[in-house]
């Protein structure tokens, strides 16, 4: 067994130097929150890099969907996907919405916008739909569908940093895309994250919301929260940012060398990449299914585990059969997303990963049957 673990990702940093020499003037000047000039530097790289009309940092990625959806004032039903992390439906139940769920695509995981249609009744209000794996869901159909009933779209990006679809970038399709910088995606802020909207007035409501509803030293005109993103994590940002394209073309090599070696196995299914999409090569997900292949998906994460290598059961379980949601959702009402679930595999992916440390999981994953 090898000695050292091959985790199923592993976070993105710049230089040591490099960061430290951004990060000196803070010495200096001991401005470390309170939306400062390095705040507001990433602020303006990121509305820049991503092409969106308009973007607020937060300190997570779950306060930035949490609090977008309530200064959007909504009520009712809020129709989404349970194949999903528990962010997202979280986040819906925190505003006082109830999440409907609807089932996916099985070509790639997102929401089935053609089953979204059948979902819409008169207390629904919005629709929250998740681009998975960094597949971008059916942004056009979606569309159509919201704008007939007038219904807000708020898309969970979170996997999909830095993608474009035919040119646009992913955070400008909807009312608000909610990105997350934490220290696991493609692109981070060591914890972080970010709301991607259209509307300026959108951007004030959030600013009262994740600053206590504070307007000026004497003006405080709402109840709002404190979810700001401190100057040490924009500076990170800054610096990552710098460095991205360069790291997502490793992934992207690791990514193909695991479509090499898998591609064409029995009863072993991979994502394909979407066409018009440029891909950020964040999430490898495996599909087995286990009447074709011969092994289960738990019997390949324990072949893994065994040797030291530790993918990810992700999404498992659906959000609709957590605990804390025990007795309110069935998930046999989203059979595709149950299945899948049940057999998926994201295995290791991150732009440190080498062909042969892909090599030795590949030949892992193709061992189980025999090994287990």
């Amino acid at each position: 067994m090898s000695k050292n673990p091959i985790r199923v990702t592993r976070s993105s940093m710049p230089p040591m130097e490099e960061y430290i020499q951004e990060i000196k003037p803070l010495w200096e000047s001991h401005w470390l929150t309170n939306m400062g000039d390095y705040h507001q530097e990433l602020e303006r790289q990121l509305t820049k890099y991503l092409e969106v009309p308009n973007l607020s940092l937060f300190a997570n990625g779950h306060m930035a969907l949490e609090l977008t959806l309530q200064a959007m004032h909504l009520s009712g039903e809020v129709i989404t996907t349970p194949f999903t992390f528990a962010s997202t439906t979280h986040a819906i139940v925190r505003n006082g919405l109830k999440p409907v769920f609807c089932d996916i695509d099985p070509k790639d995981f997102t929401i089935d916008a053609e089953k979204i249609k059948e979902l819409i009744n008169e207390n629904t209000c919005a629709i929250l739909p998740v681009h998975v794996y960094g597949h971008i869901c059916n942004v056009e159909a979606i569309e159509a569908i919201a704008r007939r009933h007038k219904l807000k779209v708020i898309y969970d990006a979170a996997h999909a940093f830095g993608e474009t679809l035919r040119g646009a970038g992913v955070g400008s399709f909807g009312d608000a895309s909610i990105f997350s910088f934490h220290a696991t995606k493609v692109f981070h802020t060591i914890e972080g994250g970010a709301s991607a909207y259209g509307q300026k007035a959108l951007g004030e409501e959030l600013y009262q919301l994740k600053n206590f509803g504070i307007l000026s030293e004497t003006a405080v005109e709402g109840v709002g929260s404190n979810a700001k993103m401190n100057e040490f994590q924009a500076a990170m940002g800054i610096c990552n940012l710098r460095h991205f394209q360069e790291e997502t073309q490793k992934r992207r090599t690791a990514f193909l060398r695991y479509r090499e070696r898998l591609e064409g196995r029995r009863g072993i299914v991979l994502p394909k990449e979407q066409e018009g999409v440029t891909h950020n090569y964040g999430y490898f997900p495996v599909v087995f299914e286990e009447s074709e292949c011969g092994f289960s998906r738990d019997a390949v994460y324990d072949n893994l585990k065994a040797h030291n290598v530790y993918a990810r059961k992700y999404f498992y379980p659906l959000t609709s059969d957590f605990a804390c949601y025990h007795g309110r959702f069935d998930s046999s009402a989203t059979p595709v997303a149950r299945h899948i679930s049940q057999r998926v595999l994201t295995l290791p992916l991150y732009a440190g990963l080498s062909r042969r440390e892909v090599d030795r999981i590949c030949r892992l994953v193709l061992a189980t049957k025999q090994e287990v």
